[in-house]
């Protein structure tokens, strides 16, 4: 059976006006695969990315590579790794956008699979999954990275109290271990084989924090779920964007020490930031804390910059941080400092020139950096000069949420022959259209930013 194309379909006109008011590259991506399946989409989001140019991208992709060699040091055999940065140099792409929660939330198993696809169509041996980690482990009522969904009902993983944690990052919280006594009373239904004993064979393992845990765990589930190993997950997170941002601050010259540390720099970026805010677009833009994040007492803080320090509002004794280069790399190093979301795209993706696939506030958001980096380049500097040449193009995807089922994903997985759980969801993908399976993009017309922005135009015009 092969997917039926109907060549006289096209993706709805007044979704992609509004979005090529900001990201044209995602309509493009849209407009190119509308008709084609699922797993062709996929394929064509983790496609080749032209190799850096300038000088500084070049020095970002290196220091990204040293980053990512590290990472997977932890996880592969020497000649594997080589395979994986020589496949990471031609196909430069990762997967952001998702919480670090584990595979049994819906959001995020579809987003993985999508990443999944889009590598084993490309005959990759890896792919990179971005895990966000600075939120709690409980954001509201039984949500969140501390809680297992089972479909029917909600576990609480780590046996934590709720006032811990609603408290408590996912970054910095630990060490835990598994919830074994209400892991075990789930139940032995048929299709909990599928997951509960993956997690019951860490019951005895202590993580040094919640994402350690979770990247442990979903790193086991994929592996069960695919026993052929036909493309291995790697899932990274803000510590691995701290290290590469600290590296990026071991010299004075470099652009992004320049660009803080350079008072009239910076104050050209900040401007370029406040713009943005204030631009039409602005809600798409995060504007939690200054530049980075704290970590103080298992728990990830807001920081202003003040007098030349980073700081805790309103809280006299929490985290004062120099913002000097020496001190802000030691205290990446350290743990203390997270890059914020702005920081963490520079050094993870747009000066390495690393396609990123996320959702729809990310397209935006992602955009939006991509031209406050552009505005602060200096134009009379060459290296800058080349650099600003090199980022006419874009490299930002749409992939969160393309696939979007409705049932839980236990109940999905229920039907699906053990041990190759992914391999025949790839058969199924390659058997149903993009247009079929975003409901003619009917999340980007629901979505209240995206809506907002198309009446506004509709206004203005």
């Amino acid at each position: 059976m092969t997917v039926v194309f109907d060549p006289a379909a096209t993706p709805p006109v007044e979704i992609l006006a509004v979005l090529s008011l900001l990201c044209p590259e995602v309509v493009r991506d849209i407009e190119q695969n509308w008709n084609a399946s699922v797993s062709d989409y996929a394929r064509h989001l983790w496609r080749p990315v032209a190799r850096p140019a300038s000088g500084p991208a070049i020095a970002a992709r290196s220091i990204l590579r040293e980053a990512l060699h590290e990472r997977l040091g932890v996880i592969m055999r020497p000649e594997e790794i080589g395979k994986a940065l020589e496949e990471f140099e031609h196909r430069p792409v990762i997967q952001s956008g998702l919480h670090c929660l584990l595979l049994m939330d819906r959001i995020t198993f579809d987003a993985v699979l999508l990443a999944w696809l889009g590598a084993v169509e490309n005959g990759l041996s890896a792919f990179f999954g971005f895990m966000g980690t600075t939120m709690t482990m409980e954001t509201i009522g039984r949500e969140g990275p501390g809680w297992l969904d089972v479909g029917y009902d909600k576990i609480n993983l780590f046996g934590l109290g709720r006032h811990k944690l609603c408290r408590k990052s996912t970054c910095a919280a630990g060490p835990v271990s598994l919830n074994t006594r209400a892991l075990e009373a789930v139940g032995d239904e048929t299709d909990v084989s599928r997951w509960l004993g993956t997690l019951l064979a860490n019951q005895d393992k202590v993580f040094g924090t919640v994402a350690d845990a979770l990247t442990a765990l979903n790193e086991d589930l994929i592996a069960n779920w695919d026993r052929s190993g036909m493309t291995l997950p790697v899932f990274i997170d803000d510590r691995l964007a701290a290290a590469a941002m600290a590296r990026h601050l071991e010299h004075d010259d470099g652009l992004l020490s320049r660009l803080l540390i350079e008072p009239a720099r910076r104050q050209r970026l900040d401007s370029a930031l406040q713009e943005a805010v204030s631009s039409p677009f602005g809600r798409f833009l995060p504007n939690a804390t200054d530049y980075f994040w704290g970590i103080r007492e298992e728990r990830v803080r807001k920081l202003v910059l003040t007098n030349g320090h980073l700081i805790e509002p309103d809280r006299p004794h929490g985290l004062s941080i120099p913002f000097e280069r020496l001190h802000l790399r030691q205290a990446l190093l350290d743990g203390v400092l997270l890059p914020n979301l702005f920081l963490m795209f520079l050094v993870l993706a747009i000066l390495p020139r690393v396609r990123v696939v996320g959702g729809l506030r990310q397209i935006g958001y992602v955009a939006l950096f991509h031209s406050i980096l552009l505005a602060v380049l200096d134009e009379n500097a060459p290296e800058e000069r080349d650099l600003a040449a090199e980022l006419q193009v874009r490299e930002n995807a749409w992939g969160m949420r393309v696939i979007d089922e409705k049932i839980s994903v236990r109940e999905q997985l229920a039907g699906l022959p053990q041990g190759a759980l992914f391999p025949e969801l790839l058969r199924q993908y390659r058997l149903r259209t993009l247009a079929e399976t975003t409901d003619d993009l009917r999340l980007v017309r629901e979505d209240a930013r995206w809506r907002k922005i198309g009446r506004a135009e509709i206004k203005a015009t």
